[in-house]
């Protein structure tokens, strides 16, 4: 039921890539100086100039071969994932949830700290995902592959992988996962970790609004006009949007480079970093499939931004909140849905790919929420 996995892509998939490249067919640059239209064209020039000749995807594939990867299925589907089990046999199973455009390479820097850390009690046997449509699983061929069912699926792969009890930890799509996790599965659940929670404002307090919570609203509005283009495409139409992204790796790299640019905190990256992910979703052929994610489960998760809800979660919650993301919800909002709080932690630096871009501050907020649910 759980076989091993392992990265080998064809030579032949690299070659073509490379050709694609160096064939693309360039529009007129930009009438700004900025990002405000989308990528530059400059920066994308440069970016793609780079994956042509000077990119290493076997770099990237050693690393993450350097990790236990398996396959296995769940509700008819396919599913990839890292399990890497801690040299501490207390370890505390922990399930870690990539979101869009995120994939299992935002975890890489992190993966080592939780299992092996310098005081044992620290320890995590880390279970890391694909989720359906991404990366190496499988893509849905049918409707229904919304968040709740994704959650059912980790459940069961836990289950599988004989955990009895663990922790989950998510961001972007993972928060939405991991929140249904914990509503279907809080028998065995120790807690969930979020970065951030998902809740809506509470009109009951717009009388009396902290700095932060005017903030939150002036960000929110300003999302819905002008950063949230993507995701009704992505939500709507994700079908017609794949056949460029499917056909020109120069398309795709400036759809995902522009949301690692708008969404972190100062670009932090390095070029091979976001290119290890971009060229993993190339090589897979996900940039639809991931999409129709958003199909799925977008009106859900935006109904949890705008509206109060009984949908509420009452295992124990940890909230790290990085300076970067939008919104940034306030601690008596997500009070309202996140029943049991026991970690709210407002940072000063991160933005949304928390482990991707500061991978200590991530590893010692988990670490801080689960020494209080062990």
């Amino acid at each position: 039921m759980i076989t091993p996995f392992r990265i080998d892509v064809p030579e032949a998939d690299l070659d073509d890539l490379r050709a694609r490249l160096r064939r693309t067919r360039w529009p007129e640059p930009e009438p700004v100086g900025d990002w405000s239209q989308g990528t530059p064209l400059a920066v994308l020039r440069e970016f793609c100039e780079y994956w042509a000749a000077g990119y290493d995807w076997r770099r990237a594939e050693a690393r993450l071969n350097g990790f236990p990867q398996y396959r296995t299925e769940i509700d008819g589907l396919g599913l990839h994932f890292l399990h890497v089990r801690s040299p501490h046999p207390d370890a505390l199973p922990l399930v870690l949830t990539h979101g869009w455009p995120g994939s299992i390479v935002e975890f890489t820097k992190v993966i080592g700290p939780l299992t092996d850390p310098p005081d044992p009690a620290d320890a995590f046997h880390v279970v890391c995902p694909s989720l359906p449509g991404y990366g190496f699983s499988d893509k849905p061929s049918v409707q229904g592959w919304g968040i709740e069912r994704i959650a059912a699926a980790w459940a069961e792969l836990m289950a599988r992988l004989g955990y009895s009890r663990y922790g989950a930890q998510g961001g972007d799509w993972g928060t939405s996962i991991t929140t249904s996790l914990a509503q279907r599965d809080a028998a065995h659940l120790a807690g969930i970790h979020l970065n951030p929670p998902i809740a809506a404002p509470d009109p009951a307090t717009f009388d009396d609004l902290t700095a932060a919570e005017r903030a939150a609203l002036a960000a929110l509005e300003h999302a819905q006009r002008w950063e949230d283009g993507y995701s009704v495409q992505q939500s709507t139409r994700p079908q017609t949007l794949g056949y460029g992204l499917a056909d020109s790796p120069a398309g795709l790299c400036g759809w995902l480079l522009e949301k690692f640019h708008a969404w972190s905190d100062g670009f932090p990256f390095t070029r091979d970093e976001l290119l290890d992910t971009i060229t993993l979703y190339w090589l897979t052929g996900t940039a639809t499939s991931s999409a129709r994610l958003y199909w799925e489960s977008i009106a859900k998760v935006q109904k949890w931004f705008s509206e109060a809800t009984d949908d509420t979660v009452d295992v124990p919650t940890g909230c790290s909140i990085f300076p970067a993301e939008m919104p940034r919800p306030s601690r008596r909002w997500a009070a309202r849905r996140y029943t049991d709080i026991r970690h709210w932690n407002e940072l000063d630096r991160g933005g949304h790919f928390a482990a991707f871009e500061q991978p200590e501050l991530f590893v010692a907020e988990v670490r801080t929420f689960f020494r209080l649910v062990r």
